[in-house]
C-alpha cells in the first residue's frame, strides 16, 4: 500500500494505492491521522482510484478519516472508487455518512 498526501486549495488530498488489507490498514489510519493532524483540514478527499484490492479493513480506514475529521467539523470525500471496494463500502453503509463521488 502506497499513500500519497497533499495539500491543495481543494482540501487535503490522500491517494491510496494498491492492496488495502488487515496489514496494510493500521499504517494507513496512523498516516491518514498524522496527516490530517497536520493540515487540519475542512475537506479530507480520499482518492481510491488506485486501490487493486480491498478488504473490511478498508472501512476502518475511512471510519477513522470520519472520525478525525469530524472533530474539526470537516467532511470526507471519497472518490474514484473501483466497482469491488464501492460494493464493500454499500455493504457497510458508508454512503450514509461519506460522500461518495
Amino acid at each position: 500500500m502506497k499513500i500519497k498526501i497533499r495539500e491543495t486549495e481543494d482540501g487535503l488530498v490522500i491517494k491510496l494505492s494498491g492492496e488495502l488489507d488487515h496489514h496494510a490498514a493500521k499504517g494507513a489510519l496512523k498516516e491518514i491521522a498524522d496527516a490530517a493532524d497536520e493540515f487540519v483540514p475542512t475537506i479530507c478527499i480520499l482518492d481510491m482510484s488506485q486501490v487493486t484490492f480491498m478488504d473490511s479493513s478498508g472501512i476502518a480506514v475511512v471510519l477513522g478519516l470520519y472520525r478525525k475529521m469530524s472533530e474539526v467539523g470537516g467532511r470526507v470525500v471519497v472518490k474514484d472508487t473501483p466497482p469491488g471496494v464501492m460494493k464493500i463500502f454499500r455493504i457497510a453503509g458508508l454512503e450514509r455518512i461519506v460522500t461518495f463521488s
